[in-house]
Formats: C-alpha cells, sequence, structure tokens
C-alpha cells in the first residue's frame, strides 16, 4: 500500500528539514531539496516535513527525493493489486513541468474522516537530474476539498520543476560543519547525512579523487569491535577487488577514533587508495572517506586529512 512504503523511504523523509518563506504563481523549494512547485494559495512551507501545508485545514503536500535507484521500490508500490486503503483509486500518467511520471488518486476513511489523496512518481529527468526520483504525497480532508479541489491540487503537481540548490543552502543543513575544504568542491550534499566533496571542476567519481563524509548511529563500546567495525565498513565500499593494508586506533580532535586504509580497483581498471576515518562518540560516528587513484596517493592524503580536521561535529 502506497501508505505503508519501505522503512528507507519514510526515514528519508524524516532526515530533512523545510524552512523558508513561500511565493504563491512561482516554483518553491523546500530549503537544501531539488524539488520545488507552486503551492496553492493557502499552503506554506512547513517546518515539520519537507513540503507544505495547511494546518488548519489539516492539508499537505509532502516531497520526497531520492536516487534514481530507488524508484523501482515506489514503483512497485504505485501498481501493487493490494491497495485495500484507497477506494476510487485511479492511475494515469500525468506530464509536469521537468517531465511525466505516474499519479495515482484515491479515497481512504482514516478514523471516519474521509481523506482525497494523491500520488506522483516519477524519475528518468533528464540528464541533470537523472540521478532523482520522486515521490510527491498529498493529503485533503473531505472538509477542505471545496478550497482544494482536484483542479486545485492537479495545477500544482503540473507545476514540479528541479533545481540544484545553492551550496550555501545544502551545507546549512547537515549535522556538521566542514571549515576546510582543502582545495575540494561540494559535489553532492545529502540534507541530514552528508556530504560528497570532488577534485576538479568535473562530477566523474571514477576520474576524479574524492572526499565522502557522513554520520551514522551505533557504534561497539569495545575498542576491539571497534576494529572490527571500521574494518568491515570500509570492506563492504561498492568497489572491486578491496584489500585492506593498515589499521590503528588513532585520536581525532581529541576523541577515540580508526583510521583504516586500503587499496580497490576502481571501475577504470585503475588502481585506487583509500582511506577512511571514524571518530566515535555519543552514541554515534563521523566517517570520512578519501579515494585516489594509487599514482596521486602522496599528493591527496594530506588534503584528505586537512578536510578530515576541519568537520566540526559538534
Amino acid at each position: 500500500m502506497l501508505r505503508r512504503l519501505p522503512i528507507f523511504l519514510i526515514a528519508a523523509w524524516a532526515m530533512l528539514l523545510a524552512i523558508g518563506p513561500a511565493c504563491a504563481a512561482e516554483p518553491v523549494f523546500p530549503k537544501g531539496m531539488r524539488i520545488g512547485l507552486e503551492p496553492p494559495s493557502g499552503l506554506k512551507l512547513s517546518t515539520h516535513f519537507p513540503g507544505f501545508e495547511d494546518p488548519d485545514r489539516k492539508v499537505s503536500i509532502s516531497i520526497l527525493q531520492l536516487q534514481a535507484m530507488a524508484y523501482e521500490e515506489i514503483e512497485r508500490s504505485i501498481f501493487a493489486k493490494n491497495q485495500a486503503m484507497l477506494t476510487n483509486m485511479k492511475r494515469e500518467s500525468f506530464p509536469f513541468q521537468n517531465g511525466v511520471g505516474f499519479l495515482v488518486t484515491g479515497d481512504e476513511d482514516a478514523n471516519g474522516t474521509k481523506i482525497h489523496r494523491w500520488y506522483l512518481a516519477s524519475t528518468g529527468l533528464g540528464p541533470e537530474f537523472g540521478d532523482l526520483a520522486i515521490l510527491i504525497k498529498v493529503e485533503v480532508p473531505d472538509s477542505a476539498s471545496a478550497i482544494y479541489s482536484d483542479a486545485v491540487i492537479r495545477k500544482a503537481l503540473a507545476s514540479v520543476t528541479f533545481r540544484t540548490p545553492p551550496v550555501e543552502e545544502a551545507l546549512a543543513l547537515l549535522p556538521f560543519k566542514l571549515k576546510d575544504l582543502a582545495g575540494f568542491r561540494v559535489m553532492r550534499v545529502q540534507p541530514g547525512n552528508g556530504a560528497i566533496l570532488i577534485d576538479g571542476p568535473g562530477q566523474d567519481m571514477v576520474k576524479s579523487p574524492y572526499v565522502i563524509i557522513s554520520i551514522g548511529r551505533g557504534v561497539p563500546e569495545n575498542p576491539d569491535d571497534r576494529a572490527r567495525f571500521a574494518r568491515e565498513l570500509l570492506a563492504a565500499a561498492p568497489l572491486r577487488d578491496v584489500t585492506l593494508t593498515m589499521a590503528e586506533a588513532i585520536r581525532i580532535d581529541g576523541r577515540p577514533g580508526y583510521e583504516t586504509r586500503a587499496t580497490a580497483t576502481g571501475y577504470d581498471g585503475k588502481k585506487l587508495a583509500l582511506v577512511q576515518w571514524l571518530r566515535f562518540g555519543g552514541g554515534g560516528f563521523l566517517r570520512v572517506i578519501g579515494a585516489v587513484h594509487q599514482d596521486d596517493w602522496d599528493k591527496l592524503f594530506p588534503r584528505f586529512r586537512e578536510v578530515r580536521d576541519g568537520i566540526n561535529a559538534d
């Protein structure tokens, strides 16, 4: 059922925070997000989820942005035969400002209240946004349907468009601050979770050195278990022939940490050198990974370390 999407989709909603002023008659983007639309009059950006809401009338438009690989799961949910929660359900192709998607509409009885629902899903959004999948969910109680009619909601969904968020806006949503990029450029930000830095003007992580910074929860308390934890994390990197070459406990910014190094085969067939730093604290960890072609390791390693030492995660 659409309202029971897999937990990783729901969790993605929780990682984002949407704030800022709303404007009518032009696309409005939740802070740090790539997806926006022209909200109907009366709907404002939510401070509780990425999207728009009219809290007095309990009307909401929730926006979920994911990597394109997640679209298969969304599509399975859309075309699932068992949609017992929805009545008067319809599925249709739906064009919008920057693409074409599937629109599912229907009604639901929620504790005696009739709710009108719309779900717009799409992917394959051109070369600039080809890595993006979207799911937009609209809820309108029957008591508000005279104001937020089907025509009004469809007009808003038809206005869905995309952008590249300003770097400063996206970085502001991270749970840490990057004080020193060491010459790297911000390539991508996952609000609330992490960022990818790349060396040079391109976007090709196969050819260019890069740094991945993220946070995680759940850390083994025993130092020996932390060593195993760090090694397993790096060994699971989505690269071929990952071979660990060094692992040791260190202190990072005065806190317990672990450094792990490895070699691997890149997707271009060339040898890569990798370093991973974990900084433990507060029941979680900060993870920094640097990757570069092995021939350039001596030149890039000091820069990887500058990035690591310039992260403020307090």
